[in-house]
């Protein structure tokens, strides 16, 4: 979750094999800082994996066979989550997620009035002045506004009560991070995020703060993280197994 600076990985190749009746292609990438092998599984790019630099690309296929569950379990969910978008717009009573909450959505006109988002209830009001395609634009800042509030809040009571020191936060777009932390101390985070349950979400900054003593995944890492968050392996359970769908909420 948290790689200090972006690492280019290079496109080994694309290869295709059979699991149970079904053809999976898979995206190969060799990293050069990767220690352990990577599976990613997402609605956008189908599966993806990582190898490290000295890893025997002809293993590969066995290396599949041997994840064969997990793959087309990942894959299942891609395919049956359910998402605001493939691409359609919303509508009138859509579910949208915030912090764990299912929102009915609400679209109101207001001619003399001005933009607005803001949660009534269990109901999430959009108040446009004109349709125009605004919905999603209007939500995605909503959603950014509320992710940079809650998120700086949490991650200023948390260094303050662990004795850690940040140097800024950002909300990104990231397509295949949660969060992130740099060497220099910058913390950044998926908007979408907010979408988690809250306890998603403090398991995600908790990680990211861990990062400042530790760099790297080690035991000594998740140690840090088990003392200031006991419930992360259920917590992060939860966001591997809800991330396609997270994922693709508002997106264009």
């Amino acid at each position: 979750m948290a790689r200090r600076n972006r690492v280019p990985l290079s496109v080994v190749g694309t290869y295709q094999i059979n699991l149970d009746g079904q053809t999976i292609a898979c995206i190969v990438k060799r990293s050069a800082r990767a220690r352990y092998i990577r599976f990613e599984v997402r609605l956008d790019t189908g599966l993806t994996v990582v190898i490290p630099r000295f890893y025997n690309i002809g293993q590969i296929h066995s290396l599949l066979e041997t994840k064969r569950r997990w793959i087309l379990s990942k894959l299942a969910n891609c395919v049956q989550s359910p998402t605001l978008t493939n691409h359609r717009e919303l509508k009138e009573s859509d579910i949208i997620p915030y912090l764990g909450r299912e929102l009915e959505l609400r679209i109101q006109q207001n001619q003399k009035g001005a933009d607005s988002v803001g949660i009534d209830g269990d109901k999430l009001v959009v108040t446009l002045t004109n349709q125009n395609g605004k919905l999603k634009w209007m939500l995605e800042q909503w959603y950014r506004r509320q992710a940079a509030e809650i998120i700086q809040e949490k991650v200023d009571k948390l260094s303050a009560r662990f004795g850690l020191t940040y140097n800024r936060i950002c909300i990104r777009a990231q397509r295949t991070r949660w969060g992130s932390c740099s060497y220099s101390g910058n913390l950044n985070f998926n908007w979408k995020l907010i979408m988690a349950p809250e306890p998603v979400v403090d398991y995600v900054v908790i990680h990211e703060l861990m990062h400042l003593e530790e760099m790297n995944h080690t035991n000594r890492f998740w140690k840090l993280v088990a003392e200031k968050c006991p419930d992360w392996r259920e917590l992060k359970k939860w966001l591997r197994e809800h991330e396609a769908e997270l994922a693709t909420k508002l997106a264009a």
